[in-house]
Parts: structure tokens; sequence; C-alpha cells
């Protein structure tokens, strides 16, 4: 079983974008991240733990600028916090392992798979695309893709 923990490595290779978004809580620009509009199959681990947060079956166009799914892939990799900053209450969604702050969560996704939306930040997740799961060690995943290469 695999241990997941913040890597200092991993952050030492944080770009300041990624830095500011992940370990001090802010917000990229919407539709102009990395992974707003990414289509490709595969899975998005935390940037500085590697833990398994989303996948793309969960993915949907929220149009609103962010990568946002409808469920975590695990669901012990993501926490939730109270955040009242900004003037408003909302809940703040974290690694579990590696702490990242990697967006919030809202109650206005699709009611057919649950009414929730994980809005995320790009800058907080690594996309691990489907053809490469095994190699990266992420080869429990690859089943959930299999329809799909097919």
């Amino acid at each position: 079983m695999t241990t997941y923990r913040k890597d200092p490595e991993a952050v030492a290779r944080l770009t300041a974008q990624q830095r500011r978004v992940a370990l001090e809580g802010g917000t990229e620009p919407a539709f102009q991240n990395e992974y707003w509009d990414n289509k490709e199959p595969g899975i998005y681990v935390d940037v500085v733990s590697g833990e398994p947060l989303f996948a793309s079956t969960d993915k949907y166009d929220s149009r609103t600028g962010w990568p946002s799914f409808t469920k975590p892939l695990e669901a012990e990799n993501v926490v939730t916090k109270r955040d009242s900053s900004l003037g408003m209450v909302r809940t703040e969604v974290r690694s579990a392992h590696g702490d990242s702050h990697l967006g919030h969560l809202f109650d206005d996704g699709p009611a057919a798979a649950g009414g929730q939306r994980y809005c995320m930040n790009s800058a907080s997740l690594r996309f691990i695309p489907a053809a490469e799961l095994e190699a990266k060690g992420y080869g429990s995943y690859r089943h959930l893709f299999e329809k799909e290469d097919a």
C-alpha cells in the first residue's frame, strides 16, 4: 500500500503559481489554467503528495473556467474545512496527506450525480493520463478507463 505525504522534493519543484495556490491557499484565474478544459482520460493527483484525488470520469464542464468534478476518486484523500475568507462562508477542499489547498466544494453540481461541484485549481493538481497509469504507479485505476480505450 502506498503511503502519501507532502514530498519536500515535489515542493521544491513547484512553480510560483503552484506554490501560491497549493501552499498559500490562492486561486488561479478562471479559463487560464492547465486543466479547465482537459478532456483526456486519466486521474488527477496532488501536486506535492501524489495522492489520487479525482478521475476524468467524474469531470464535467461547469462553465466556471476551473476543473470541476462531481466526486473525489478516493474520499479519504480529500478533506473539507470551513472557509470564511473573502467575506463569505465556503467549504474549502484540501488533500488529506499533502495538505494542499485544492479549491472549494459547492452544492450546484449536476443533480443526477449528487449535486456537488468540486471546483479545483489546476495548480494543485498533476494529471496522469490513462495510458501512463501503470508506469506512474497508479495501475489500480486502469479499470476506470478500459471501456474508453476499447
